[in-house]
């Protein structure tokens, strides 16, 4: 689950506490709207050449293919806009399952200052919880079909987590009411599963974090929803692309920035904007904590440790970085409308390398 930033607000790949304030965006990056000069002006040839070797030729064809992919997924589609269904009660946990310190208060807990780096029992630990996100997230995604509910998605998520003696981090994580994060289309991350019924053509990232033997494992991935354009796809691609190219430049020594440069220079190939308001957190013992780690271009200082876990969780937009967020202080949608994914893998920080634990 992902952590909000402002300047460092609360916890997104990610459960975060972001705020209304996430609406007052931070500083933004990344890409621009194009704009060509009037076709009625006599040197139009002259400065259209001078304005493309000012943005290099790549750059601008790559900004006009993404408006037309735009205009292409919200116009030709149709689609409205995601609205919020009807929120069941949360579920049930049995007492018998251990449950993080934060169950019980609606208080946002703070972002631990401690970086998590495990001796040998707890990188153990570490392993089998991730790998029950990973084995989660992966049944949560053969669920994913037209006319099923993000409740339903929810449901069999809490059920699976208790099943294996675990319980499911975001439930009761600052008042967040359910098991699992489900963001549908322009949602860029933290929906909160209700009764909309998932439409051919949608997208949906799913969040998963689970509590197991007193270690937490987060992953998220995204999945197609019917028969998804192919804009849209080339989207979702190229977000998980961002995901492993930010893992390849991680081991031990290497600098916290060069995550977020490493994405920044696959997305900008593209053309899709990277969001920086929600960064990847330490995890552990501890659900997020030092160190935040930034999927944009960044000057954080830093160096990573062998033995330390922590998530990495971008968010591609096909359109606008810009966010809102809904009255229920979760749910965070891109202000244009257009479509958001992400992907999410927890490390291990190696001496030649790094570890994805959220796999099997």
């Amino acid at each position: 689950m992902a952590h909000a930033t402002s300047s460092i607000l609360h916890i997104s790949s990610s459960i975060n506490g972001e705020t209304k304030s996430l609406s007052s965006s931070s500083q933004l990056r990344g890409n621009y709207p194009f704009h060509l000069p009037s076709s009625n002006n006599a040197n139009f040839t002259k400065k259209l050449v001078i304005y493309a070797k000012r943005l290099s030729g790549l750059e601008e064809a790559l900004r006009i293919r993404r408006e037309r992919e735009l205009r292409g997924s919200t116009t030709a589609t149709r689609r409205p806009p995601l609205r919020r269904g009807r929120v069941s009660q949360r579920l049930p946990v049995p007492e018998d399952i251990p449950k993080p310190p934060y169950v019980g208060s609606r208080a946002l807990p703070e972002i631990s200052s401690e970086h998590q780096i495990h001796d040998a029992e707890g990188i153990a630990h570490m392993r089998a919880a991730c790998e029950l996100a990973a084995r989660v997230v992966d049944y949560a995604g053969t669920l994913v079909r037209p006319s099923v509910t993000t409740n339903e998605i929810d449901k069999a998520v809490h059920q699976m987590i208790l099943d294996a003696g675990a319980y499911p981090s975001p439930l009761g994580y600052g008042g967040f009411p359910k098991s699992v994060c489900t963001s549908v289309n322009e949602c860029m991350c933290h929906g909160i599963p209700d009764s909309r019924q998932l439409q051919d053509g949608d997208i949906i990232n799913i969040d998963v974090t689970v509590y197991l033997n007193g270690y937490h494992g987060d992953t998220s991935k995204t999945f197609f929803c019917g028969d998804v354009s192919e804009s849209i796809k080339r989207l979702v691609k190229v977000t998980e692309e961002c995901l492993h190219y930010g893992i390849a430049v991680c081991r031990d020594g290497a600098l916290y920035r060069k995550i977020g440069k490493r994405i920044s220079e696959h997305a900008e190939k593209f053309g899709y904007g990277v969001v920086d308001r929600f960064v990847g957190h330490g995890i552990g013992t501890v659900f997020h904590s030092e160190p935040l780690i930034f999927h944009h271009r960044n000057d954080k200082s830093g160096s990573m440790v062998e033995g330390q876990t922590f998530t990495i969780e971008p968010i591609l937009t096909l359109g606008s970085t810009e966010c809102v967020t809904w009255e229920d202080n979760w749910t965070t949608l891109t202000a244009d409308g257009s479509p958001a994914a992400q992907f999410e893998h927890t490390i291990l920080i190696t001496k030649t390398g790094a570890e994805i634990l959220t796999t099997y």
